[in-house]
């Protein structure tokens, strides 16, 4: 019979955090087993050039500090699809045009923020005066479209591709999912500051959005791919629109979702991804995992446990 006591986990000096993770892993139980299982499961996508990638992100992930790992996945063809909130591509681009987000204090007087226009996500700040340069931004961009593409139609990711060929930040994953071909899909893209200036555009310049030419552009990735992974961070729109792509194919081969969200609401956000089979979204044999806890916190370790494994090969 195998060896299925619990190990007790040993800081050392100078520790690694793919040390750790395996002290995790030791352990198996509770958190920490599953961020040990999550982090393998990852480190076999990445490892397995058979694989296609997704990178879903909802919530605040650019604002609580994530957009350098994020362009870095992108930038070493980690990741091959994203699936985001317009807001993660608004909080980028806002990044890029050297509007930095601060951080804040969950407790503070929103009416004094107002007041100092300063939006507050949490306890991050950003200064809405910086949405002022993020509209003339939008605005050269989609000018610089030409009329006729834009009448014919312009899916979501099309028109994140064309901002994110004018967007000159090496440090921005929008710009460095242009340079490396990796579409970035955004099918809530309307439910966000940059739907409403598209829409303020279009009530003056001809503008169309095809958002079904986004489901074939990604059928065709999904329909090609020999295995799918997914790193899902949050739940949302994102998650299930990456879930729902792979319906077609049987299912996702290995995931991971880390969510701070619960089940017992029935709620798509906090259904563990083994929900997922009954719908035909995730492989009945896929690995998979979900880790509840903060993203901001997990994705880090996790992907900075792995990217020390892989380097170091």
């Amino acid at each position: 019979m195998p060896d299925r006591n619990v190990k007790q986990m040993k800081i050392t000096k100078g520790m690694s955090l793919s040390d750790l993770v395996n002290q995790y892993h030791q352990a198996g139980v509770l958190g920490a087993g599953r961020v040990a299982r999550a982090t393998r499961i990852v480190h076999n996508i990445f490892d397995d050039p058979k694989y296609l990638v997704f990178l879903a992100i909802a919530g605040p992930m650019v604002p609580g500090g994530l957009r350098n790992i994020i362009t870095q996945l992108v930038k070493t063809k980690r990741v091959h699809a994203i699936v985001t909130s317009g807001a993660n591509v608004v909080h980028d681009v806002l990044e890029a045009l050297g509007n930095h987000h601060v951080r804040g204090s969950l407790h503070a007087d929103d009416r004094e923020l107002a007041e100092q226009q300063l939006g507050r996500a949490g306890d991050v700040y950003v200064e809405t005066a910086g949405f002022m340069k993020f509209e003339e931004q939008i605005r050269s961009i989609l000018s610089k479209i030409p009329e006729d593409q834009r009448t014919e139609g312009i899916s979501p990711s099309e028109l994140i591709n064309k901002i994110g060929e004018q967007v000159k930040d090496k440090d921005s994953f929008v710009h460095q999912a242009f340079l490396q071909k990796v579409p970035i899909f955004c099918p809530g893209i309307l439910d966000s500051m940059l739907g409403l200036h598209i829409a303020l555009f279009s009530q003056l310049h001809p503008l169309k959005l095809n958002g079904l030419k986004d489901m074939e552009i990604l059928y065709e990735q999904v329909h090609d791919a020999k295995r799918i992974g997914a790193i899902i961070l949050g739940g949302g729109l994102p998650k299930h629109f990456t879930l729902g792509a792979n319906i077609l194919r049987g299912g996702l081969d290995s995931a991971i979702q880390i969510t701070t969200a619960r089940e017992e609401d029935g709620s798509l956000s906090g259904a563990k991804l083994q929900e997922g089979i009954s719908w035909g979204k995730v492989k009945a044999e896929a690995r998979f995992e979900t880790v509840i806890g903060d993203a901001t916190i997990l994705f880090p370790l996790i992907i900075g446990a792995v990217l020390e494994d892989l380097d170091s090969k």
